[in-house]
């Protein structure tokens, strides 16, 4: 399943300026992992986690992912 094809995905992900968008993405993998891991499926609701990055979540320093 290829979260990043869904049309809420791209709304959420284009709401952000450029600065943002690596950190979404990540933030995206990990949390979809997890609940893969987790519940046995992928699920995220990209609006949240959209807001999480906007608001100011970040992964720890050096860590981010430049894909």
């Amino acid at each position: 399943m290829d979260l990043e094809k869904s049309e809420k995905y791209k709304e959420a992900y284009e709401s952000l300026p450029e600065s943002l968008r690596p950190i979404f993405r990540q933030l995206v993998e990990e949390y979809s992992y997890h609940t893969q891991v987790i519940y046995g499926r992928r699920y995220v609701s990209y609006i949240v986690l959209a807001e999480l990055v906007r608001a100011g979540w970040t992964p720890p320093e050096g860590t981010v992912k430049d894909r």
